[in-house]
């Protein structure tokens, strides 16, 4: 059991979001820091490590150097972490570990995105001093997220692959992406609700499932069945802070008042490369690290009271209700920020959020309260349970080492070149602006069991549309690889 005194707590908290003038992403993480400072103004010149989540944005190789300089902050340790939205929850979990374990007293956990000014032209990091400062300490896993032959086949952009995980869940509730397209509808609408009272949301506005669900010029389909209005919106400009202290060093400092408990966490890995997983509609790894921080917290779902599920694309939260054993209409909201679609995708850092604002959630109701987030392709998954009140085991870290073995057990041979018939796994129609099938992806399995990433055939694309691809045999050759239809 974790000391008392070494339990780890959030005290502070801060956002920021800017919609008129051009900033950079350490200009809102600054913004965010300083918010979530003001709170903890004694604890201030304790921070002893800065932990930057890595941004999209430009900010130089060494942010978490360049935001504690712009702070005034002189910490021990200087750290960014590797691409991925699962980054804001581990490296959360990562601190509250450090902390219950004696190593470190105040941490800062800072990010933002700034798409939306970058859209306005070239942007530079800042005044210099970024630039000059030596590299950031990088952490995390950084392994790239696609093999060649996904990349030949065009797996790249993740509103793509994500469809296509839908498209497997979509064929085994035996739905058509139209229909599809309607359940997911009222899955989201709620979302929209909870955004609309959230002050940092980038669109704080209540929609409902029929405007979520119904393509047209506002709303139009980009990768079969996610219209526009069921994707991560990127294009923002937002940044979110967090600190975390022991309670001893709370107590020090007079700061324990509204500090909330961090429970336990967890974090998990599927299959790495997309097409060697054995179910594109299942993720393994998000069910163990959920499983894992309540079981390290002694905690059933019964027992949490508010949840924040990462929700890049529908199929996220698919998965994680799944895991939870939820239904999706269950009276405790799924997000308590509104989800990236809706109160903004702020690249790798939207979790950090979520934890910002379940932290300010359980200060004012008290409860419980679970975050998921994941990277990549439903790739690395993190998850972390709060509480307004101490953990009666202490600070836990959820084992998923049995889960991640078995995971990786189960991955599945991708064959770089193969001639023959294959049964589509998961399949999507990425969409032009025009409204017509610019490109159609499948994963297949070879009937000797490998699997393979292949593109459409270009005289196939005009008969594809509409179509959900799963379950149906196609004819692959060629290299990259290509597949037909039966006639």
């Amino acid at each position: 059991m974790t000391a008392d005194g070494r339990l780890p707590v959030v005290v502070g908290t801060g956002q920021s979001i800017e919609r008129r003038d051009r900033v950079t992403a350490l200009d809102l993480a600054e913004r965010a820091a300083v918010s979530a400072l003001e709170g903890v103004p004694h604890l201030r010149r304790q921070v002893e490590q800065v932990c930057f989540v890595n941004s999209v944005s430009p900010v130089g190789p060494a942010p978490a150097t360049a935001l504690a300089r712009r702070l005034g902050l002189t910490p021990r340790r200087a750290e960014v972490s590797t691409l991925g939205g699962n980054s804001p929850q581990w490296l959360v979990n990562r601190a509250a570990a450090a902390i219950a374990a004696g190593e470190v007293d105040v941490v800062l956990v800072a990010g933002a995105e700034a798409q939306r000014s970058a859209r306005s032209g070239p942007s530079t990091v800042g005044a210099g001093e970024e630039e000059s400062a030596p590299p950031d300490v990088v952490v995390g896993d950084d392994r790239p997220p696609l093999s060649g032959p996904e990349l030949e086949a065009g797996l790249l952009a993740p509103v793509d692959l994500y469809a296509m995980f839908e498209s497997a869940l979509a064929q085994q509730a035996g739905r058509g992406f139209a229909e599809q397209r309607r359940v997911l509808g009222a899955l989201m609408a709620p979302f929209t609700a909870v955004a609309s009272t959230h002050r940092y949301a980038w669109f704080p506005e209540t929609r409902t499932a029929p405007e979520l669900a119904t393509p047209g010029p506002r709303n139009r389909l980009v990768s079969e069945p996610y219209p526009k209005a069921m994707c991560a919106m990127l294009g923002v400009d937002q940044g979110a802070a967090v600190v975390l202290a022991s309670l001893d060093a709370a107590r020090r400092r007079a700061t324990e008042d509204g500090a909330v408990f961090c429970w336990s966490g967890a974090q998990c890995t599927d299959v790495w490369l997309p097409t060697a997983r054995p179910d594109p509609g299942a993720s393994p790894a998000l069910g163990a690290a959920i499983a894992a921080a309540l079981e390290a917290a002694g905690s059933g779902v019964d027992d949490v009271g508010l949840f924040d599920l990462y929700s890049c694309f529908p199929c996220a939260v698919e998965l994680a209700v799944a895991a939870l054993g939820l239904e999706p209409d269950d009276p405790r909201d799924l997000t308590v920020t509104g989800g990236l679609p809706y109160f903004g995708g702020p690249g790798n850092n939207y979790s950090l959020h979520a934890v910002a604002t379940m932290v300010d959630r359980l200060r004012r109701d008290g409860g419980t309260g679970l975050v998921t987030a994941l990277g990549w392709y439903l790739t690395k998954h993190a998850a972390g349970l709060y509480g307004a009140d101490p953990p009666p085991g202490g600070w836990q870290t959820g084992d998923t080492t049995a889960a991640r073995r078995d995971i990786e057990g189960d991955a599945v041979e991708i064959a770089a070149e193969a001639t023959g018939g294959a049964v589509v796994l998961a399949a999507t129609l990425s969409m032009g602006r025009d409204g017509q099938v610019a490109a159609a992806p499948v994963i297949a399995r070879l009937d000797d069991g490998r699997h393979v990433a292949a593109a459409a055939a270009v005289t196939e694309l005009p008969a594809l549309g509409g179509r959900n691809l799963v379950g149906t045999r196609v004819e692959v050759g060629g290299r990259p690889l290509r597949y037909r239809t039966p006639d």
